[in-house]
């Protein structure tokens, strides 16, 4: 562990000695593709002052699951699911590593758009601990959905959500066209890949594509909730501070788009996408589950200031509250993509978030009580 991390931090610190170029730190902001791994968690752990707390380094050189094992030095999401085994997946999105680099998307690094770890740790007070970790035929973390990387075709296939029904595991993915202004980025279509083998590979299902163009823009970027037999979509378009809508499908159709039901307001109407109407506004990446210790159901995002918040609700559809603060961006102004812990956890709430100037993934607690 020690030589390679070693290895890989002599040359980061070589390449970065030549580049003049930093990611933005004003803003969270994942346009800046893989933006330069400098420090990678290695200046520990931000020190937060309001009710959430740092816990641990998931990812990057410091981590202890030692993530640069299988080329994973800068990365983000972090999308947690149950694989109905009593396994945790875990997907991650656009991935730096040392390599053959992306030239053509403006990337030094050899970069994946998304890879997966599994773990059976239940105990995330002390941190959240990878078992295995999907891979290539070199050893690293693989591309779990190729895309061929070059702007104003496809420059990344990102995963948003990720859910098992009846032993499949389903990863919602955005095909992105072209990485706009800051927190603003423009897609082809958003659809499912299943796995029929614990994650290890992935096809892509076609006939859940959905364009990027009338109400079908509005679940471009999505998270999943299981409840009751169905599977719940949460969608907004491409970017951050945007409005969110909310579908859902019997979990044996979930990879059938004429089985979905969208909520208008008042009622479920099938088949109609653009019948979606919005259930609160203001956010960016979703993430949503029930929680016992409240008793509703929670949504964590960001607003848009960038701060990480939480919103109730005693329904799936709502109506959900004002947003309440978990990290203020005063602290941490380059946090985003808050993704819940998917097991129960009493009082304590626990999420992974990017933190982009360092763009690696931090687990987080925050006290319900």
């Amino acid at each position: 562990m020690k030589k390679t991390s070693s290895i890989v931090l002599t040359a980061l610190v070589s390449v970065t000695a030549s580049l003049v170029v930093l990611a933005p730190h004003a803003a969270a902001n994942p346009n800046a593709i893989n933006p330069i791994p400098v420090i990678n968690g290695t200046n520990g752990l931000p020190q937060l002052h309001g009710r959430t707390r740092a816990v641990f380094q998931a990812t990057g050189l410091a981590s202890p699951n030692n993530t640069a094992s299988y080329n994973v030095l800068g990365t983000d999401l972090g999308i947690m699911w149950d694989n109905g085994g009593g396994e945790m997946l875990t997907a991650f999105g656009d991935t730096a590593g040392l390599g053959f680099p992306n030239l053509l998307a403006g990337s030094i690094w050899a970069w994946r758009s998304n890879i997966l770890v599994r773990s059976h740790d239940r105990n995330p007070a002390d941190g959240i601990f990878y078992d295995s970790v999907a891979r290539d035929i070199f050893g690293q973390a693989k591309d779990l959905v190729p895309s061929p990387k070059i702007p104003f075709i496809e420059i990344s296939r990102i995963p948003t959500a990720g859910v098992s029904v009846n032993g499949v595991q389903y990863l919602s993915l955005m095909s992105v066209k072209t990485w706009d202004q800051p927190g603003q980025w423009t897609t082809n279509f958003a659809g499912l890949a299943a796995s029929g083998d614990n994650g290890e590979n992935w096809g892509d299902l076609p006939q859940t594509h959905r364009p990027a163009e009338a109400g079908n823009r509005n679940f471009q970027m999505n998270a999943f909730l299981k409840d009751g037999g169905f599977v719940y979509v949460y969608g907004t378009p491409p970017g951050r501070n945007n409005l969110a809508h909310v579908a859902r499908v019997r979990e044996n159709d979930i990879a059938n788009l004429a089985e979905y039901e969208y909520w208008t307001g008042s009622e479920w109407k099938k088949d109609d996408v653009n019948a979606a109407a919005p259930i609160t506004g203001g956010v960016g990446e979703l993430s949503v589950q029930y929680n016992q210790f409240l008793g509703q159901y929670i949504m964590l995002t960001t607003d848009p200031w960038n701060s990480v918040v939480m919103m109730r609700a005693p329904s799936p559809q709502g109506p959900w509250s004002p947003p309440e603060v978990l990290i203020d961006t005063r602290e941490l102004p380059t946090a985003y993509a808050p993704s819940l812990y998917p097991y129960q956890t009493g009082s304590d709430l626990y999420f992974l978030t990017t933190i982009h100037n360092q763009y690696n993934v931090v687990l987080m607690k925050t006290s319900l009580g």
